[in-house]
């Protein structure tokens, strides 16, 4: 059996740990976001997916599935397109209205292939997906998030955890780093200490087994902004997380990597 291409366009689909909907939800897909089908479910109502990204794997809805060809597939792969950086905004897309979040694929390009097998229309803020931005961006963009609610495989302003909060952030700015959080700690370059650390460096803290279980994106005046119950902002010290509002210790520090270069 050939191999089965796709790319989400709906706004936003959530990907399950098993092919039920009472499953876990371990990430999302955003618009634009192109994947390999690896296999179906028996009752043929869900597909195992792995995404061209950071090749995560869950399974989506096959109702939300929509397929594409290999070439489609490699174009995706190899061409660099825009990345949405507006938090909510909206496209023309097949001559139908629909609402995209930040951090969506946009197929603008002058390749045939769009032109042939969609139509679409942007107007809203963008940049291109591989440009590689600084530090002080990196903080703008996250501070675009603040307030969003803690949701377990969330990967938007309505609804994110913590590594992926900081994969989307790091995604915008033009920087690929994988999904969780003990992936996550394994890029970059070790920061010696909180001292040495800069805007945009990545902090990652662990359990009482030393096990990393949180990560957020490091800004300036010994501040973090990480995603514990909502996107926010507290002090990070050598410790670690101190509740801005409470004084007290809530994340024991691990490591700081330096992602940016």
């Amino acid at each position: 059996m050939d191999k089965e291409y796709g790319i989400c366009r709906i706004s936003l689909a959530p990907m399950r740990n098993l092919p039920d909907h009472s499953s876990e939800q371990v990430s999302q897909l955003l618009f634009g976001e192109h994947y390999t089908v690896e296999e179906c479910s028996t009752d043929g109502a869900w597909i195992k997916i792995i995404t061209g990204y950071d090749k995560y794997d869950g399974w989506i809805q096959k109702k939300q599935h929509h397929h594409i060809t290999m070439e489609y597939f490699e174009q995706l792969v190899n061409s660099d397109y825009k990345i949405c950086t507006d938090v909510f905004s909206s496209i023309l897309f097949n001559k139908h209205r629909l609402n995209i979040l930040i951090g969506s694929i946009l197929p603008i390009t002058v390749n045939e292939i769009f032109k042939m097998e969609e139509q679409f229309a942007f107007n809203s803020e963008s940049k291109s997906l591989n440009q590689r931005m600084d530090g002080e961006f990196v903080k703008q963009i996250s501070l675009k998030y603040l307030n969003a609610p803690y949701l377990w495989g969330g990967k938007s302003p309505f609804g994110i955890d913590c590594s992926g909060f900081t994969q989307m952030v790091f995604r915008i700015s033009g920087y690929l780093i994988p999904r969780d959080s003990t992936q996550q700690a394994e890029h970059g370059e070790m920061v010696i200490d909180v001292a040495q650390a800069k805007c945009g460096d990545l902090a990652f803290f662990a359990d009482d087994q030393n096990i990393i279980d949180h990560v957020g994106i490091i800004l300036s005046e010994g501040n973090i902004i990480h995603a514990s119950g909502y996107v926010r902002i507290d002090k990070l010290t050598g410790v670690g997380i101190i509740n801005s509002e409470t004084g007290s210790l809530t994340h024991r520090l691990h490591s700081i990597r330096c992602i940016l270069i």
